[in-house]
């Protein structure tokens, strides 16, 4: 079947309405740094009210620390909670139960300000931190349960783009002529009410995923009439026959736990690649340039900083665009192997124009491309893959604990970054780059030696390349992992 005739509408609809929690992830990694100085400002004030004396600058300090990053704290919490909902609630259930969590955090936000309780910030920091991680988890889940093989590449991409417009959307809502001056933060942050609102009404509308209902619930007829609907044909004697495969592995493979998966040596490899993966998308330096570019341009003469950060947010949505297109053609692996090095190539470049800025003024408009030429690198392929070659590593019982493991990596990544990188980068001055040189470097490596091509495979038979790697590796397995290892699928 072409794969033009497998986007219908159902299909457009159940990944759009998923893709919006993915929106409010990334809205809320960029928000609050736009309003910095108008939220330390009313920290400020609020200390003075309660104790008649101004905040030191170190408290000052402190307390937006842990503003900024209590939100990834939530973040680690809530992917590693992933698999407590999708397996009782199902994975469309899971992405609406847990909106009461984004109401939660807007109302706490939205309010701190007229309560004069910065606490109430950070509460609701921590509660759509954690919000964020379960959806990190739910949405890559869903959106490649649902989708064909033949677009599961291209869809799951779209994962990426939703985080990327709501970073765009915090920066431009977040400029002080719109929301980021004194009266309206508040509102920049409890704005986060209004995606929730529209997701609530939108999910109703969509469709359980029919891997779920077949492998976990057990129910074919109706994982039948909702796979004819997503497709638009009768004919889904494909994907059933897939999804029973997938099934009747599951029956030898049973539901694993997050300890199963580290002991067993089955999924070693797998595992090993997912978290390498996820490390490779927060370690490759990208959060330091988003953290770093107001300051470059700044250095580089531009006028408005703020202007050609956003400069910096449409290059990266553009090129998520330009990975959506691409992917499904050029593979994850040959994508994410180029955006590797080319992100290696512009941090390099970003490191002589940062050294040679004071000699040589020029030097501030390489600076300026190489930021772009690195964010744009980062979109083709260390954005979008590592989120959902997730689920297609491994199959249907091991995947949702797969897909915590490696949330889990990932929030705790972005936090390490985020409360590491001020100090490093006051250590290492114009050659922080280095550090992320060498890891882009290393990251490449082991996915040219270590990472399949998944492009066009089904999952079962992604899955049984590793069963088959692991008993021709020698591994010892116990009887009921022997049993699993029946590596019927051919590669």
């Amino acid at each position: 079947m072409d794969s033009g005739k497998q986007i219908t509408f159902p299909l457009i609809l159940s990944v759009g309405a998923a893709v919006i929690g993915s929106l409010q992830f990334g809205y809320n990694t960029g928000v609050i740094n736009a309003p910095q100085k108008t939220i330390e400002k009313f920290i400020n004030e609020t200390w003075q009210e309660r104790y008649m004396e101004s905040i030191t600058k170190e408290s000052l300090r402190v307390i937006w620390s842990i503003s900024v990053s209590i939100f990834p704290v939530g973040g680690i919490f809530g992917s590693f909670s992933v698999g407590l909902f999708v397996n009782r609630l199902g994975r469309k259930y899971s992405m609406l139960a847990v909106n009461i969590l984004a109401f939660i955090a807007a109302a706490l936000m939205g309010f701190s300000k007229m309560a004069s309780s910065w606490e109430m910030l950070i509460i609701g920091r921590f509660v759509i931190g954690f919000y964020s991680g379960l959806s990190t988890g739910f949405v890559p889940l869903y959106v490649g349960e649902v989708s064909p093989t033949s677009l599961r590449g291209a869809l799951g991409t779209l994962h990426q783009l939703g985080i990327v417009v709501g970073i765009l959307i915090a920066q431009v809502f977040g400029l002080e002529v719109i929301m980021g001056n004194d009266s309206l933060w508040p509102l920049l942050l409890g704005f986060t009410f209004i995606p929730a609102v529209i997701q609530c009404v939108l999910l109703p509308l969509c469709p359980e995923s029919p891997r779920f209902l077949l492998i976990n619930r057990n129910e074919e007829n109706k994982a039948k009439t909702i796979l004819k609907k997503l497709r638009g044909t009768t004919d889904v004697s494909a994907d059933m026959q897939e999804m029973k495969e997938e099934s009747r592995q599951m029956m030898r493979e049973k539901k694993v736990t997050i300890l199963e998966l580290f002991r067993s040596p089955l999924y070693r490899q797998p595992l090993l690649i997912a978290v390498m993966l996820q490390l490779s998308q927060q370690l490759s330096g990208i959060n330091a340039v988003f953290y770093y570019s107001t300051r470059i341009f700044e250095k580089a003469g531009v006028e408005q900083p703020v202007y050609a950060t956003i400069g910096t947010g449409v290059v990266n949505t553009a090129f998520t665009v330009v990975s959506l297109f691409v992917i499904e053609r050029a593979g994850r692996r040959s994508l994410h192997l180029l955006g590797l090095l080319g992100m290696a190539g512009s941090a390099i470049l970003l490191t002589i124009a940062l050294a040679l800025l004071e000699q040589l003024k020029w030097m501030s408009y390489l600076s300026i491309v190489a930021i772009f030429s690195f964010v744009a690198f980062f979109e083709i392929g260390p954005g979008p893959i590592p989120w959902f070659i997730v689920a297609e590593l491994f199959s249907q019982g091991p995947r949702p604990s797969a897909i915590a493991v490696a949330g889990f990596s990932n929030w705790t990544a972005t936090f390490l970054v985020g409360m590491s990188f001020q100090y490093v980068e006051e250590l290492c001055g114009s050659y922080v780059f280095v550090i992320f040189i060498v890891m882009l470097l290393i990251f490449f490596l082991f996915t040219y030696f270590k990472v399949p091509e998944t492009k066009g495979r089904t999952f079962d038979d992604i899955a049984s390349g590793f069963r088959q790697a692991a008993v021709m590796g020698g591994e010892k397995h116990s009887p009921e992992e022997l049993n699993s290892l029946g590596a019927d699928s051919q590669l």
